[in-house]
């Protein structure tokens, strides 16, 4: 079995170190190492910094890869015109337990990502700066930065710099939920997208963009944008941070210039010489196959073209050992624990996802293949946040590339082949289930004790309930609700009560739980039921 992979592991470089300079000296560049490892930054305009960005195509590193000039002239523009003073955000919650680079980072130089971050601070004008972690490790190396500096939060501060811990929890690395939280609310995302460049912490305009994102932006203001061309890819430059685990000897971070073979990023780190396949991108990736390993290299694009995704930077080899279907349903579980509750495509949604893909190993048939196919569709760009998306992407990309050990499962027997638990996951195989925020917070966002039920006697498909309560009740294809019974989000109670009152055949109902009956909901498919009523002349 994989153990949980440590805040630090071992730390590699290909080529020359740029982020990692200085790691052979030390354990952690303290500001006078830092300095003396890589040297004085002189400021640069708002202009300037954006037109640096542009040129050497920085894009953000925590998965999205949102192009970083852009967000800093939107930021900008909308400071500008509103005539507010915006905020800067370093987002370091690595919250996958695949994922250990942005960690290393703050652990190791937190001091190259505060360069970043006081340097946009510094053209945008802000006076305040944030540093989103959760864990001890990072907010202990963090703190003693922000310390060695001189800044603090205090009131006569000239830049209020802090940082905000919250719990490890996959939905607390989204940026809203980093702002919501900073904002003094749960560290969930808000239920509606709002972009942070517009209206973030405080409703002011915010940068906010990850630790490596910040760490890059230093390291090319430092050397200018042709020396930092000069390593990698002409369209993509520079280095990437990675964090190596799953089916390998050593668990590590490397960085490597983009342009390199993946091949030989797995070799580094002792993976099988023909991987089963491969999770490129972390948990809200995608799987490529053992003969698409060979034509892959480290970049964005190249991924992207092979069906694979760098995303978070977490590279996770399999063997051929292992049953990837098994695997893949560890982790689709882990996933569907880690929902915020506050929307029907994560909280009923996924759970339902990792109960189909347990059902195709169990020998559901192609029913339940076909079932979690559908499931995966519904969830697809409805959620709250981006857990959703990404969690349903995961599960089509495990159909998609062991296509030989789903026809075992779904037309045989089964594969035959153990699940060695080799993809890392916290401790006990689960995050702590708990919502962030403690009791307070889980009394305001988790589930009430009130749960609706679908009269199927009554139902006629209308659809309102959907409407209203879209948390809850989604349509399947027959245009009937996909569950019979569903707790309902604290928050979403009035609008529950609200379906009941104005469903036209008076089909819904809602029951008050007591304590002791609060067990684990099973909200129940009933596509098939829907066909059936339909049938007989429904």
């Amino acid at each position: 079995m994989n153990e949980a992979l440590p805040d630090v592991p071992e730390v590699r470089v290909v080529g020359l170190p740029q982020l990692t300079s200085g790691f052979d000296l030390v354990e952690r560049l303290d500001l006078s190492m830092h300095l003396k490892v890589h040297g004085p930054l002189e400021p640069l305009g708002g202009e300037q910094l954006a037109k640096l960005s542009e040129d050497i195509n920085l894009k953000g590193r925590g998965g999205a890869g949102f192009p970083f000039h852009k967000k800093l002239r939107s930021v900008a523009e909308a400071a500008i015109k509103r005539g507010v003073r915006p905020v800067v955000v370093v987002n370091g919650s690595e919250d996958e337990p695949a994922c250990r680079k942005d960690t290393v980072l703050i652990n190791r130089a937190p001091h190259l990502i505060l360069d970043g971050a006081l340097l946009c601070a510094e053209a945008l004008g802000a006076r305040t700066l944030v540093v989103g972690v959760t864990r001890e490790s990072t907010q202990r190396s963090m703190e003693a930065a922000l310390a060695e500096r001189g800044l603090s939060n205090g009131r006569r501060s000239a830049l209020k710099a802090f940082v905000q811990r919250n719990p490890v929890r996959m939905v607390t690395g989204a940026a809203a939920s980093l702002i919501r939280s900073v904002d003094g609310g749960p560290a969930i995302p808000p239920g509606r997208k709002v972009s942070a460049s517009q209206n973030g912490v405080g409703g002011a305009p915010t940068l906010l963009s990850n630790a490596e994102t910040f760490a890059q932006l230093a390291i090319a203001a430092r050397i200018g944008p042709e020396r930092y061309g000069n390593t990698g890819l002409y369209d993509e430059p520079g280095t990437v941070m990675l964090t190596v685990s799953g089916a390998v000897a050593r668990p590590m971070v490397i960085e490597v210039p983009t342009g390199v073979p993946l091949r030989y990023v797995l070799q580094l780190a002792g993976a099988p010489q023909v991987p089963q396949g491969v999770l490129t991108g972390g948990y809200h990736g995608k799987w490529i196959d053992a003969a698409t390993v060979n034509e892959a290299i480290i970049s964005r694009n190249s991924l992207d073209a092979v069906g694979g995704a760098l995303g978070a930077g977490a590279i996770l080899p399999i063997s051929q050992e292992t049953c990837p279907l098994g695997e893949s349903l560890r982790v689709a579980q882990w996933l569907a624990e880690e929902s915020a509750g506050q929307c029907g495509p994560c909280y009923l949604g996924l759970p339902a996802a990792a109960r189909g893909m347990e059902d195709i190993i169990n020998g559901g048939g192609p029913a339940a293949l076909e079932a979690l196919k559908q499931v995966a569709k519904n969830v697809k760009r409805r959620g709250a946040c981006s857990h959703p998306d990404g969690s349903a992407m995961f599960l089509e990309s495990t159909i998609k590339a062991f296509t030989d050990d789903l026809a075992a499962h779904v037309l045989g027997n089964g594969c035959g082949r153990p699940v060695e638990g080799v993809l890392p996951l916290f401790e006990g195989g689960r995050a702590p289930t708990g919502l962030p925020g403690g009791a307070e917070a889980s009394e305001q966002t988790g589930a009430s004790r009130q749960k609706i039920y679908v009269d199927w006697t009554l139902c006629r498909g209308h659809g309102l309930c959907a409407d209203i309560l879209p948390e809850v009740f989604e349509l399947g294809a027959d245009g009937f609700p996909t569950v019979a019974q569903a707790q309902v989000p604290r928050y979403a109670e009035a609008k529950a009560l609200r379906a009941v009152r104005r469903c036209p055949a008076l089909a819904l109902r809602i029951e008050e739980e007591s304590p002791r009956d609060r067990a684990p909901a099973r909200n129940l498919p009933v596509l098939s039921q829907g066909r059936g009523r339909r049938a007989l002349g429904r």
